[in-house]
């Protein structure tokens, strides 16, 4: 499986798939990800520090790992979160992509986040496929 070259512009700064975050996938008013018009994203995805980050827009640098702040405190928080509450590491995800590329890493997300079931992309933030119901765990 390749991944799709558009898929790429759903990486986030952060290291943050959009693609696998519920309002991405939801049906109605999606959002189109971090990088995306502000169409329909949410109050605090509009304020994100991390996307809003004046140093990355003045540095000129896709993904935060460019900088020589990396890890700020605002991607340690960000990491800690989603480590907790949704069992993925955006920091890790970061360190994947300087490494191995973002055709690789999306490659690699799209096997880890793949529904054995049904064959759709698994939402991040719900513990069940939101096609088939499928339950997996972190």
């Amino acid at each position: 499986m390749n991944a799709n070259p558009c898929a790429a512009t759903l990486i986030a700064p952060c290291g943050i798939n959009c693609r696998l975050c519920r309002a991405y996938g939801r049906d109605k008013k999606a959002c189109p990800g971090c990088r995306g018009e502000d169409t329909f994203k949410s109050k605090s995805c509009l304020a994100c520090r991390i996307k809003n980050c004046e140093k990355r827009a003045k540095g000129g640098f896709e993904y935060c790992f460019d900088c020589d702040e990396f890890p700020c405190a605002s991607v340690s928080h960000l990491d800690k979160r989603y480590r907790t509450r949704y069992g993925t590491s955006t920091m890790d995800n970061l360190l994947s992509i300087k490494e191995i590329g973002i055709i690789n890493f999306v490659n690699h997300e799209d096997k880890k986040w793949t529904c054995p079931e049904c064959g759709s992309l698994i939402c991040m933030h719900k513990p069940q496929c939101l096609v088939c119901g499928y339950a997996w765990h972190k």
